[in-house]
């Protein structure tokens, strides 16, 4: 029987029906492997709790956090910087990998799941930063991350950071990958969002090359919401997005979890 690299993201389990679909996913194979492109929930116990539950399951579950892990409020013990090591430790003590980890190997495939976070390059040209942001504000077109994230932490600096440390990293693989963010590594999937000021949030323009670069056969990411594949310079990107209940009331009817390799 053949194994197979299942890809999810933006679990969002503190929503009882979604809490329900992830205890009902199982492999298909002892063998399967299952990659978790962010958003499992905003408490790190109950990401945790959820990831080492879905361990337990597969061979092995490869994760990478969303915005949604990096949430916290000014009581929280652990915010920004110190949040995400903590989550990386955690998970670690359950055998699941992150993007501190090895890259491992599927198939032929190496698996990079990334950590790039976004620093509001994807916005028009011909507006700053600041100018760009005023414009969200003005359309009421904000994230929760202005609320939980920022305060905590310089996210344009720390994205600059992870860019840079994913390059290194990618540049010593020999062979194909499969690139895994939570965010779009390229500004295009943002390009279908009702608001278009939301795409500040969504990624950074510095990623566009990981693609192509980094020879990736596909591109997995979440964040937005919209499942579909997008072709971009020949690769797919694919938002493998479960999104909230509300959400998948409008969606096509579409197979889920989605296969992202299979072996033989």
């Amino acid at each position: 029987m053949s194994r197979t690299l299942w890809v999810v993201s933006d679990l969002h389990v503190t929503w009882s029906a979604n809490r329900k679909r992830v205890e009902r996913l199982h492999p298909a194979d002892p063998g399967d492997w299952l990659i978790v492109a962010g958003d499992v929930a905003e408490d790190i116990d109950v990401v945790v709790d959820t990831l080492a539950t879905l361990r337990r399951r597969f061979s092995r579950v490869i994760f990478t956090p969303g915005n949604h892990e990096l949430f916290a409020k000014r009581h929280d013990r652990f915010r920004g910087r110190e949040r995400y090591r903590v989550l990386v430790e955690l998970l670690r003590a359950v055998g699941v990998d992150t993007p501190e980890d090895p890259y491992p190997v599927f198939g032929g495939v190496t698996i990079a799941p990334l950590f790039t976070l976004y620093d509001y390059s994807f916005r028009d040209p011909g507006h700053t930063a600041t100018q760009a942001m005023n414009a969200a504000r003005t359309a009421r077109a904000m994230l929760d991350d202005t609320l939980y994230i920022e305060p905590f932490v310089d996210v344009a600096t720390w994205c600059q950071e992870r860019v840079a440390y994913s390059r290194k990293r990618l540049e010593q693989i020999d062979g194909p990958t499969l690139l895994v963010n939570h965010w779009p590594l390229v500004v295009e999937p943002t390009h279908a969002l009702r608001q278009p000021e939301l795409a500040l949030w969504c990624g950074a323009t510095s990623t566009r090359d990981f693609a192509t670069r980094y020879q990736a056969v596909a591109v997995i990411h979440g964040h937005l919401h919209m499942p579909r594949e997008l072709i971009v310079e020949g690769i797919p990107h694919v938002d493998v997005s479960l999104g909230y209940p509300f959400e998948q009331r409008y969606q096509h009817p579409r197979a889920w979890p989605l296969p992202g390799l299979r072996i033989a």
